[in-house]
């Protein structure tokens, strides 16, 4: 929402093998916007960069509104260009003050909340904290839905929270949570706002981008079957066919693109990196033809409104117990079968080395 993402884009191209332009010049162009900011449009590059590189976030009482959004987004940015720098194979001196950064999102976690906090410029929490407030120090949201975009760190995340059983726990009580709220900033309800309550998912506001890829991060905690129920509830409750049909904000065909992601079964948590966290197929069959001719294809015979919980899974005849699928196998011509049940498989994809990627187990 507020990063300067365009860091995302071109690594994640990058990555996944697209080419036809010169690299050299995007990548002087992501390092430069990390470190600047437009002098008129203060959309593009970094607002309070200076603050960001000296103090490892974005103050929340130094006149920068939506600080702590920032500081997560320029975090997973500087991840995207650690990674693409890596790719490129730039020297680790060059490399390292990004590398450094990408765990700067650890610096608004705070431990007395269990959430994303805003802090002061003296390092202290921002005091008085509801996680129920939007905006102020989050974009069209609040800490409940923020706390989440630790896109390329989630096991670094479910460190902070104590482990798995804590991490889940405050996952579960966005969505056991009523979709209460504090509109104080804005001084009136937002429509995001308005939307989350008539979605009645709790707290959980599928109608606005920031929190869409949180249903998935059940992958990275040892309960992937939470993440495919809540999926199939949002796919079957959030896009009918009706007048009222679609939940909220396209933004750049976001909302499209996750329901398509989702339909076939999987879903870019973290865009610069080979994989895809699974969810649960929407359909019995899917065929992807790429431009190049080649396809892959996802089979899930028994899947049905009841059967949306995956039994077993298979990539080109091999079983597969991995909480993600491999963009490289996928542009390969995989052939993915996967067997539904109505009851969870609370067996499979359960340990660590089925998680899909994080930072902190690279290092």
């Amino acid at each position: 929402m507020v990063g300067n993402n365009s860091a995302s884009v071109v690594a994640d191209a990058y990555i996944k093998g697209i080419r036809g332009y010169d690299v050299e010049k995007l990548w002087d162009a992501v390092v430069s916007g990390a470190h600047s900011m437009h002098p008129s449009v203060s959309s593009t590059g970094r607002r309070g960069w200076e603050y960001y590189d000296s103090l490892g976030f974005v103050p929340c009482n130094v006149g920068i509104n939506e600080s702590a959004a920032r500081t997560l987004e320029y975090s997973y940015d500087d991840w995207c260009i650690y990674t693409l720098g890596k790719a490129l194979g730039k020297s680790e001196e060059e490399l390292a003050p990004y590398a450094k950064a990408a765990l700067n999102y650890r610096n608004l976690f705070d431990p007395e909340n269990n959430l994303m906090v805003g802090r002061n410029l003296d390092g202290s929490f921002s005091r008085p904290f509801s996680p129920l407030k939007w905006g102020g120090d989050f974009t069209e949201g609040n800490s409940l839905h923020y706390t989440w975009s630790v896109f390329h760190d989630p096991q670094g995340l479910i460190d902070l929270m104590g482990g798995d059983e804590g991490f889940n726990a405050m996952m579960d009580t966005v969505f056991t949570m009523p979709p209460l709220f504090d509109d104080s900033y804005y001084g009136g309800v937002i429509h995001e706002i308005r939307e989350m309550q008539v979605m009645n998912m709790g707290n959980y506001a599928h109608g606005n981008q920031p929190i869409q890829h949180m249903l998935y991060l059940y992958d990275w905690s040892g309960q992937p079957w939470k993440s495919q129920a809540r999926i199939r509830e949002v796919m079957e409750k959030f896009y009918v066919a009706n007048f009222d049909g679609y939940c909220g904000d396209e933004d750049n065909g976001q909302t499209s693109a996750w329901y398509v992601f989702s339909a076939m079964g999987f879903y870019p948590v973290c865009p610069a990196s080979d994989e895809y966290a699974l969810g649960t197929p929407l359909f019995k069959k899917v065929t992807v033809t790429r431009p190049d001719g080649k396809s892959f294809v996802i089979e899930a015979p028994q899947n049905s409104k009841d059967n949306f919980y995956i039994q077993s899974m298979t990539v080109n005849g091999k079983n597969w117990t991995k909480d993600y699928v491999r963009h490289s196998d996928l542009v390969a011509g995989a052939k993915i079968k996967v067997r539904m049940a109505s009851e969870p498989e609370t067996s499979r994809g359960t340990s660590e080395a089925d998680r899909p990627y994080s930072f902190s187990s690279e290092r």
